[in-house]
């Protein structure tokens, strides 16, 4: 039916097509339709649609007289939001050619035009502070606004490429205890909100407590029939919480050192806990897959949090949303709403199991870790930061404390130490095994500051526990930072 018309466009309307522009003139360009209009576009005097194609209202500065020309930076009385030009200064003669030569190179550069171009920049300057290339260019060159008495001419000039800030000093970190007691893997280290002592977890199916001060042992907790993989105490009351790989989630009265309350509902081995800081809430993460929410009190299952496609091996718990973070071995974060039991966010960048996430004591941002990398996030919707790229090794563990420390412990008894900021790798630490273990049982499980943060303790395969602090005599200058303002090359994922 339509054959003949298959080729041909239709024709233009000239009545909407003025319309539809003098439309796009207001919503677009309202905002400037009523400053002067340049001298180039202009036509000829006795065109009636002087400086619009489209016969619309001329929105001009001087509505009712006629306009000649621009008042150029050349004229003694510039023209101004709200000033009236009289019949003397409204007509500008141009100077000649030489005379605008000679005033280009005399005057200075405006500061107008200078300071949109210092705008434009900062957002290079933003981006290249976060250490993201800037994609509208190919690395390492961009557009430059070069000027000459405020002309702009583009030229392609090479810009430096993004270096990474100078990241602030750390003293080193140095071994200077190693405690020993339990007869089987170290796997799950807490200090306690006063700092007097610290409790650790075994495959020797003991907890145990050990004097913080002194490194002596204090008391030691039976009950588990198998690995104990978590540990924590209560700020809130005299309990610590524990959880193994029989199932079994025990809190223990340590008033009468005594279990007091079992929480029965995972269906395979407990991999890790944590408590809500402002509520009484318990949070653990298992081989089955989910997350569970505890109320402390009536030992009762408040949520499940299914959503994970393989073992939950950490959880974490904050007071600000989003509340609950759980990291897998499905390679994936979650950040869940705790109110619904659902998860808000699943971020997928990590290619490998994620066994350990931290979250930063003072900033609203977590880090987590994994045989490719250790990532880190902000809050709250688990937007990406940096990569910390160097640990290639199984990260079981993470710690950070309020200087911008972060400790990353692997399964090869390696440990690194980082600057959080920048993500410079400052120190690396492979402590000797305990005497008599083979080299294979080196280690870390676990590590955490003490409540003053100035003591390292780490759980280790090696059935010890290593405790570090800084070194007192290290300066700046005896242990400089070994940093060179390097390309980053940072993976965006």
């Amino acid at each position: 039916m339509f054959v003949a018309d298959n080729a041909k466009p239709i024709p233009l309307d000239e009545e909407s097509h003025k319309v539809k522009m003098a439309v796009k003139l207001r919503t677009e360009y309202g905002s400037v339709l009523h400053m002067p209009t340049l001298k180039e576009n202009l036509r000829e005097k006795g065109d009636p649609n002087t400086g619009d194609p489209y016969g619309n209202k001329q929105y001009s500065g001087n509505q009712g007289q006629e306009v000649e020309y621009m008042v150029t930076g050349t004229h003694p009385y510039p023209s101004g939001p709200g000033v009236a030009l009289t019949a003397d200064t409204k007509v500008q003669r141009m100077p000649s050619e030489s005379a605008a030569q000679s005033l280009a190179v005399a005057l200075p550069a405006s500061q107008s035009r200078l300071d949109a171009n210092r705008t434009a920049a900062g957002v290079g300057d933003i981006y290249r502070h976060a250490g993201i290339s800037e994609r509208s260019q190919p690395p390492g060159m961009s557009v430059a606004m070069v000027e000459a008495g405020g002309n702009k001419n583009s030229a392609l000039m090479l810009k430096k490429a993004p270096t990474m800030p100078k990241p602030q000093w750390h003293p080193p970190w140095k071994l200077y205890r190693v405690i020993s007691g339990h007869l089987g893997w170290v796997r799950c280290i807490a200090v306690e909100p006063g700092n007097q002592w610290f409790v650790t977890g075994s495959a020797d199916r003991t907890i145990k407590i050990w004097d913080l001060a002194s490194g002596k042992l204090k008391l030691s907790l039976t009950g588990h029939i198998s690995t104990v993989r978590g540990v924590i105490v209560s700020a809130r009351s005299p309990y610590l919480f524990s959880c193994g790989e029989d199932k079994q989630v025990k809190c223990w009265d340590l008033e009468y050192n005594k279990v007091i309350r079992h929480y029965h509902g995972h269906l395979s081995a407990v991999y890790g806990l944590d408590l809500h800081p402002t509520i009484d809430v318990l949070v653990t993460c298992s081989r089955d897959s989910t997350a569970r929410i505890w109320d402390v009190r009536t030992k009762a299952s408040v949520h499940t949090l299914s959503g994970h496609t393989n073992a939950v091996a950490t959880v974490k718990c904050q007071a600000a949303e989003p509340q609950i973070i759980t990291g897998s071995h499905d390679t994936t974060i979650r950040l869940w709403d705790l109110v619904a039991g659902k998860s808000r966010v699943t971020l997928t960048n990590h290619k490998k199991s994620v066994r350990a996430v931290v979250l930063h004591p003072r900033h609203y941002t977590f880090a987590s870790g994994s045989p490719d990398n250790i990532k880190q996030w902000k809050f709250p919707d688990g937007n990406f930061i940096q990569n910390l790229s160097g640990h290639n090794a199984i990260i079981n563990t993470l710690a950070v404390n309020s200087d911008g420390v972060l400790v990353s412990g692997a399964d090869n008894g390696t440990m690194h130490l980082w600057d959080w900021r920048t993500g410079y790798n400052f120190q690396r630490v492979h402590a000797a095994v305990q005497p008599g273990s083979l080299d294979s049982e080196s280690g870390i499980f676990a590590c955490v500051f003490d409540q003053s943060e100035s003591r390292l303790l780490t759980a280790e395969a090696d059935k010890t526990i290593k405790v570090y602090k800084e070194d007192d005599t290290a300066t700046e200058e005896t242990h400089p930072v070994n940093w060179k303002p390097e390309i980053i090359k940072r993976k965006r994922f």
